[in-house]
């Protein structure tokens, strides 16, 4: 099971120094597309194998996985086709910013580009001796965008992922950075190990240090459609806040399964995701959650709400289809 977790916290070898504060570039890393055999196999199990990370936008569907693996879907989840990419890592992020452009982030700091909905990626960054996996990556807009890991690594691009420069969080946290989020009104969450909860208004260029209910590591934040925030992690642990994370309440989810992925349904109702097939349920209700537990207990690692009647997860299992119409 500990594979699952790679997604999010872990890592191999020993943190670099700490940058100096403010930004400071990258150091050259490898670019382009490597050989032939360095790519991911072409596998025609590829849609039961891990998969860490999903998303949809505007009619397609990009999901991401182990040994380089990216799937995509233009039917709403049905049927899958395994892209051309051009790395073995694992991938643990991705982003599209529209039905045509998109990146996905991974283990040996890898972030890849595509330009043609998920058929075909470029390698835009490349640094396996940094031993600083990149976890997620969030995009304002088609050029500007930033990629989290490990030891506090973020990345930041102002050119579509062509070149990226380091950027501090909080005056030079090395906390793992598990995913970050970004809210209707343009604020910028972090999830991160430890408990710590991070927020920025100026687009990632600065960060503070939110209270925080738990100090476990959080895996995820969910910004829903009415205002609120959710963040969950370790242990079952799940927490609303009403007030942009100032002040936070528990929900009481009745398990220890650790919490992954969260999903927003509208009317202030979500699912949360995570392992042993951990499902839980909020009608909307303040401070109330229904746990479900799927047939075969397989890790969930992101979701997909594709039509009102059918959830899609990604996970241990792959991609699972679940009737959510009854």
């Amino acid at each position: 099971m500990f594979v699952l977790f790679q997604r999010r916290w872990r890592v191999a070898g020993c943190a670099l120094a700490l940058v100096a504060l403010g930004f400071v570039a990258v150091r050259t890393a490898d670019k382009g597309n490597p050989p032939a055999g360095e790519w991911a196999i072409k596998a025609p199990l590829a849609t039961k194998s891990l998969l860490t990370d999903a998303v949809g936008r505007d009619g397609v569907l990009v999901a991401v996985g182990e040994r380089g693996h990216i799937l995509v879907s233009r039917d709403a989840g049905k049927t899958w086709t395994q892209a051309d990419v051009p790395t073995r890592a694992l991938l643990t992020g991705v982003f599209m910013f529209d039905a045509k452009t998109g990146w996905a982030v991974g283990h040996d700091e890898v972030a890849l580009r595509t330009l043609d909905g998920g058929q075909s990626w470029e390698r835009v960054n490349y640094a396996p001796e940094a031993e600083k996996p990149l976890l997620d990556v969030w995009f304002a807009d088609a050029q500007r965008g930033l990629a989290v890991g490990a030891y506090g690594e973020l990345l930041a691009t102002s050119d579509g992922g062509t070149t990226w420069e380091r950027r501090p969080v909080n005056g030079g946290d090395d906390f793992h950075l598990n995913e970050i989020v970004a809210a209707k009104d343009g604020t910028l969450y972090l999830a991160a190990e430890a408990g710590r909860i991070y927020r920025s208004g100026d687009g990632g260029t600065t960060w503070e240090a939110l209270p925080s209910p738990y100090q476990g590591s959080f895996f995820g934040l969910l910004p829903l459609s009415n205002g609120h925030l959710l963040v969950f992690g370790l242990r079952g642990n799940l927490y609303r806040s009403t007030d942009g994370g100032r002040t936070w309440e528990r929900i009481p989810s009745g398990t220890e399964a650790t919490l992954t992925s969260a999903l927003d349904l509208g009317d202030g109702r979500f699912v949360v995701g995570g392992l042993a097939g951990t499902l839980l349920w909020s009608d909307g209700a303040e401070g109330a959650v229904r746990k479900q537990e799927l047939p075969g207990r397989k890790a969930i690692m992101a979701m997909a709400n594709v039509d009102p009647g059918t959830l899609l997860l990604f996970g241990e299992g792959g991609v699972q289809r679940v009737d959510i119409s009854r």
